[in-house]
């Protein structure tokens, strides 16, 4: 079952004219979207984004016969074309981006990206596209797979489970779950309390097989250009990594000349809306998969960077 992180706020936030136009691009299995749908008017549109055909397939069964809503398959690192396709290169009301990897995807053995049910090592948003995570370990250096764990797992340890990755493939492929969980685990000296020791290395993967930090910047890019004045980019990370490049983006847009999002010289297009906020006690509890989140807001000015 899939419970959307932080549903009201982000909602909330959101959703700022009942009759205008709004993205979801990560559709998941659509909580966010169908409370989107649920504050819009008859003339409000709402486009969702998922490059998982599973979550396509999803959001054309529970949403296809609403007139206001169309939904493609896709990742939104191509957002810029995305809109353009549909008409949408400015004017969009408000943009959400939930990211990371959906529960239905990691309690699916299948799709590889879980240590705690044994399946096929894939991990692909994807999988009929791109390299599954046991088609790059199989090849790569141990010097890229401690590159990788450390650069998008903070893993301290990544030196040892890239040589046990290496070591253990040269006896056997590692084409399962189950082995990469044990391995990397044995190779892990200071398990975490209350954590698995393969978390951050699954993680890491997980993010560098799917390409997500790379795209994850090019639309934050590409929505704070299709916003209208007063439009609102939200966003929900789950990774350390993720939140510094979001915070680091808004801050910047919001002050500085010279970097992503600013339209011109010395006028910044957006202004973050209030502080970083995290889920109650009361939804960690429910949905301990909740407990990482981080939710951060920001509003796009007037071409001029008054406001509205």
């Amino acid at each position: 079952m899939h419970t959307p992180v932080m549903l009201q706020e982000a909602v909330d936030f959101l959703v700022t004219d009942s009759a205008g136009w709004y993205v979801d691009g990560t559709f998941g299995r659509g909580g966010h979207a169908g409370a989107i749908l649920g504050r819009l008017a008859p003339t409000g549109r709402l486009l969702a984004i998922d490059r998982d055909p599973e979550a396509v397939a999803a959001a054309s069964e529970s949403f296809g016969a609403d007139p206001r809503f169309a939904v493609e398959q896709a990742s939104f690192a191509d957002l810029a074309q995305i809109l353009r396709r549909h008409g949408l290169s400015t004017g969009v009301h408000g943009i959400l981006l939930d990211l990371g990897v959906s529960s239905p995807q990691l309690d699916d053995p299948r799709r590889g990206f879980s240590f705690q049910h044994d399946g096929p090592l894939d991990m692909r948003m994807d999988p009929h596209t791109g390299r599954s995570a046991a088609e790059w370990l199989a090849r790569a250096r141990a010097e890229e797979i401690e590159r990788v764990l450390r650069e998008y797992g903070e893993e301290r340890f990544a030196r040892r489970m890239a040589a046990a990755i290496v070591r253990e493939r040269a006896s056997a492929p590692i084409r399962t779950t189950a082995q990469l969980a044990r391995i990397v685990a044995e190779a892990n000296p200071a398990w975490e309390k209350g954590r698995h020791p393969a978390t951050r290395a699954f993680q890491a993967i997980r993010i560098f097989v799917n390409g997500e930090l790379e795209a994850l910047g090019g639309a934050l890019a590409a929505a704070v250009d299709a916003l209208c004045p007063g439009g609102r980019l939200v966003v929900i990370s789950f990774h350390s990594l993720e939140d510094r490049i979001v915070k680091r983006f808004m801050r910047d847009a919001s002050r500085h000349t010279g970097q992503p999002g600013i339209a011109a010289a010395g006028t910044p297009t957006l202004r973050r809306i209030g502080r970083a906020l995290r889920p109650g006690d009361a939804e960690v509890a429910a949905n301990p998969r909740a407990r990482s989140a981080v939710l951060r807001v920001a509003e796009r000015l007037a071409g001029d960077g008054r406001g509205m």
